[in-house]
This record gives C-alpha cells, sequence and structure tokens, in this order.
C-alpha cells in the first residue's frame, strides 16, 4: 500500500508540474498566469475538485507515444466562488502549448455534461494552440463535441469564456457562443484564420495584436465583453460578474441585501436632463445613482456606446439594464447598438434577470451605411428580443422616445409590465421641427408661421401626457423617485408568470 501511495503522490506531483519548470517560466516570463494558478485564484480557497488529473493522450503517431504528460494540457474540475458551485476548464499552455487533443477534449466534455446534470455554470479559461496537429481528424472531432455541449447548454446553465492567450482557427468559435467573453490585453488574442494566412490570400500586412488582440475585440468587432490589464484582473472581475448570475434557467438570481434604502430619492437627477433638447447627458450618471450602492457591472462599453448594457442591484435583487446614451450618436438605434442590447436582453430572459430599460431615443440611425448594412434586420433582433422576454421589464422613459424605436425600446406594446415617463419626455413619431416640415408643407415660406406650427406640436405631443391617456405609460414619475418607483415595482412582479406559446424556437431575424 505504501508504494502505491508513493507512486500516486509521483503522478499527481508530475501532473501538477505540467509542461515543467523551465514552460511554466516561460509563461511567468510573458505575465501569463499557469493553469493552475488561474484556478486557485478563481476558486474560494480549498474548495478546487479536480478530475481526470491522470489522463493522457493515446496518439501513437509522430513519437507522440513516447511524449505524455498526465492531465493532457487542461486542467478540470469544479469548486465554489462566493459559496456556489461552478465547473471550470483552465487549458495548459505548458504543455503541448495547450492544444486539443482528443482526450482534451473528452475532459472538457466530461465537465460540461456533468453541469449540466447538476445545473451549474461552466467557466472555460482558453490558452491554447489550437487542434493537436499531430491527431489529425480527432482532434477536429473533438472540438465539433465540445461545440454541441455549447450549444445545448446555452440558456440552460451560463457560459463564460476567459481568453488568456491564443485562441485560433476553430478553437474560437467555442467561446462565440458562451454568454460572455473576457479578454486580457497584450496577451490573448481570437482569429479564425492567422496574420500570415491574411497575408498570404488578401496581402493584407497585419499583426495578430491588431487582427484579433482584446482591444480589437472589444472596440470594432464586439466579439468580447470586457478586456483586462492582465490575468489577475480578469479572474477577479469573472468573480464579480458570477455573483449576478444564478446558477441554471430554473433559479433566480442571488438576492445580496445592502444598506442601500429602496425608497432612497435623489434629487440631483431633477436637473440631470438639459432644459435643451438637443443637448446630450451621460446616461450612466442616471444608472449609478439609481442602482444599489451606485454599484454597475457594465459590459461592452468600448463598442456600440450609444447604448449601455450591464448589470446592477435594485434593493438586493440583480436586473440587467439596457440604456440608450445621449452622449454618444445621440443615442440613436444603429446596427451595432441594436445587436449588441438584443443579445444582452436575450441573456437575462433566459435566466431569469428582470431587465430595466432607460430610454432616450431620437430613432435609428439614417444613411446608406446602415440601410445597406441591414439596419432593418438587425433593429429587428432587438424589437424580437423584448418582444419574446417574459422576465419583470421595467421602462423609465428619461427624454426623447421617437418612431419606431420607441415601440423597440421595451414599450407597452411589448409586454413591458411597467412603463413610467419623466414630465419632461417627447413620446411621438418624430421630433417637432421635422414633424411640421411634413405636415405643413406650404407654410415653408413662411418661418414664424412654422414656428408657431411647431409651438402648437410640442404643446400637443410633444409629453408623456398624450401615451399616458392610452395607457401606454402608467405614470409619469419624478426624477429623483425614479429608484423608489423602480424597485417597488420590481417587487410586485417578483412572481410574474408569463408563458410564450409552445414552440421548437423562434426564428429571429439573424
Amino acid at each position: 500500500m505504501h508504494d502505491i501511495i508513493e507512486q500516486l503522490e509521483r503522478k499527481r506531483a508530475l501532473a501538477r508540474l505540467g509542461g515543467g519548470e523551465k514552460r511554466i517560466d516561460a509563461q511567468h516570463a510573458k505575465g501569463k498566469l499557469t493553469a493552475r494558478e488561474r484556478l486557485e485564484l478563481l476558486f474560494d480557497e480549498g474548495t478546487f475538485e479536480e478530475w481526470d488529473m491522470f489522463v493522457e493522450h493515446r496518439c501513437g503517431d509522430f513519437g507522440m507515444q513516447d511524449n505524455k504528460i498526465p492531465g493532457d494540457g487542461v486542467v478540470t474540475g469544479y469548486g465554489m466562488i462566493n459559496g456556489r458551485l461552478v465547473f471550470v476548464f483552465s487549458q495548459d499552455f505548458t504543455v503541448f502549448g495547450g492544444a486539443l487533443s482528443e482526450a482534451h477534449a473528452e475532459k472538457i466534455c466530461k465537465i460540461m455534461d456533468q453541469a449540466m446534470k447538476v445545473g451549474a455554470p461552466v467557466i472555460g479559461l482558453n490558452d491554447s494552440g489550437g487542434a493537436r496537429i499531430q491527431e489529425g481528424v480527432a482532434s477536429l472531432g473533438g472540438y465539433a463535441e465540445v461545440f454541441q455541449r455549447n450549444v445545448m447548454a446555452s440558456g440552460v446553465v451560463p457560459q463564460i469564456s476567459l481568453i488568456m492567450g491564443p485562441c485560433a482557427g476553430g478553437a474560437v468559435y467555442s467561446p462565440a457562443m458562451t454568454d460572455f467573453i473576457f479578454m486580457v490585453k497584450d496577451s490573448s488574442y481570437m482569429f479564425v484564420t492567422g496574420p500570415e494566412v491574411v497575408k498570404t490570400v488578401t496581402h493584407e500586412e497585419v499583426t495578430a495584436e491588431e487582427l484579433g488582440g482584446a482591444i480589437t475585440h472589444n472596440t470594432k468587432s464586439g466579439v468580447a465583453d470586457l478586456a483586462f490589464e492582465n490575468d489577475v484582473e480578469a479572474i477577479l472581475m469573472t468573480r464579480r460578474l458570477f455573483n449576478y448570475l444564478p446558477l441554471n434557467n430554473r433559479e433566480k438570481p442571488p438576492v445580496r441585501r445592502s444598506g442601500d434604502p429602496a425608497e432612497r430619492l435623489d434629487h440631483s437627477l431633477d436637473t440631470l436632463v438639459p432644459d435643451n433638447p438637443n443637448k446630450p447627458y451621460d446616461i450612466k450618471e442616471l444608472i449609478y445613482k439609481v442602482v444599489d450602492d451606485g454599484d454597475f457591472f457594465e459590459l461592452q462599453r468600448d463598442q456600440a456606446r450609444n447604448i449601455v448594457i450591464g448589470f446592477g442591484r435594485l434593493d438586493g435583487q440583480p436586473v440587467g439594464i439596457v440604456a440608450n446614451n445621449p452622449l454618444v450618436l445621440a443615442g440613436c438605434l444603429d446596427i451595432r447598438s441594436s445587436i449588441k442590447a438584443a443579445r444582452f436582453v436575450r441573456f437575462c430572459d433566459a435566466f431569469n434577470i428582470p431587465v430595466v430599460t432607460f430610454v432616450d431615443v431620437p430613432g435609428f440611425m439614417p444613411g446608406t451605411a446602415q440601410e445597406y448594412g441591414g439596419i432593418i434586420r438587425h433593429g429587428a433582433k432587438l424589437l424580437y428580443a423584448y418582444a419574446e422576454c417574459t422576465v419583470p421589464k421595467v421602462t423609465v422613459i428619461t427624454r426623447k422616445a421617437y418612431g419606431g424605436a420607441y415601440d423597440v425600446m421595451s414599450s407597452k406594446h411589448l409586454r413591458g409590465d411597467v412603463n413610467f415617463a419623466w414630465p419632461n419626455a417627447e413620446i411621438a413619431v418624430m421630433g417637432a421641427k421635422g414633424a411640421v416640415e411634413i405636415i405643413f408643407r406650404e407654410d415653408k415660406a413662411d418661418p414664424a408661421k412654422l414656428a408657431a406650427r411647431e409651438a402648437e406640436y410640442k404643446a400637443r405631443f410633444a409629453n408623456p401626457f398624450v401615451a399616458g391617456a392610452r395607457g401606454y405609460i402608467d405614470d409619469v414619475i419624478q426624477p429623483h423617485e425614479t429608484r423608489k418607483r423602480i424597485c417597488r415595482s420590481l417587487a410586485m412582479l417578483r412572481d410574474k408568470r408569463l408563458d410564450n406559446p409552445w414552440r421548437k424556437h423562434g426564428n429571429i431575424p439573424l
């Protein structure tokens, strides 16, 4: 028995060493943590339970039979984050460059299958050179097995991807199907084809960082949700995000009470919106002043900045927040902002997280670039997401809600549960100036008459009371009582039940 125990400890030590001290030092020299160091940071101390530490590849080609390392380039298992269960895989770049083999993929699939059985989230720490070339199609089959599980887990348990090194070729499609992607600046990148292939095929000169680095995917492509300075920050922010999420689609998100009173008033909000309707303001100021303790976890903050998305708490209850931002492009909806918000609303709906929407939208972005790019279809994604959504929906119109964009932004017509407006809200087909120029074309030559018509239109329509008279607005509220009224609404909606008609699935305008 003593010999067996010694053999076990030797095997454990060998597995923990990964690719060896030299490769661990190389990993540290790049400013990166090892796979196991990352897990130590991610989980509550002493809670990680490792699976398949002794798994080895089965490849006998190209001398691989003489080069086997226990664990085969990925550490898998489960543990606790703030006392709540989560499954994880962490690719080890020190072992075969983290390349995915058949056995490597089987380890990932095993923990994903178990996560689905017990209803717990999956976090993937990606740091891999791609498919293990020596195994050929077997490694490609391994990727497809992982992809299938990503799809089956979608909307059932939350999936979070951390890109902490290379992630290229087919490997990118697993993170792409997860709910959130975090990247690390200067050490992580994602692309389908690398710089050398791009140069050969299109003759473009581009670096890996420019093609698929953290900044690129957070500002241009919108593939990633956030970019962080280093591994430590990325992992700590993952723990923070996890606190807003339920373990699965049958649970409600965790309530964490704070000392911030639900009835708190904030009179500074009464002067947030400028008197000049064309003057911008930052909607984030409203968000920070409404949520518990001013704590707002913003996502995709560096792309499509004309709309703001993220998580906060109201009276301890996690909520998803969507808000037009007049500070950028006047808060117009365009292709990128519609896609950004639609995906977020669908996530919230899948995981029982109420959606709070702050509306100040003058309409959809005009122009040939938007029309040729398919703004009709992409704008419909956001409309579809809100209309399909069955979780509690509370909407506050702070200023403008014009045209089809009014309908799209969680209006009463799309089954908004509680719809408020501030006293200065303008709910109309379009702005007064544009409206009178169409209605009273014959008066264009007379500026005084046109100005009088504009004043008349403003008095008649540029207020929330016409919509209120039809029941489209449940109440016109003072800005300073916004937090109080939203908290009361969410408390009322806590046991809301609403089911969509049975169907295999809808056909969202992808």
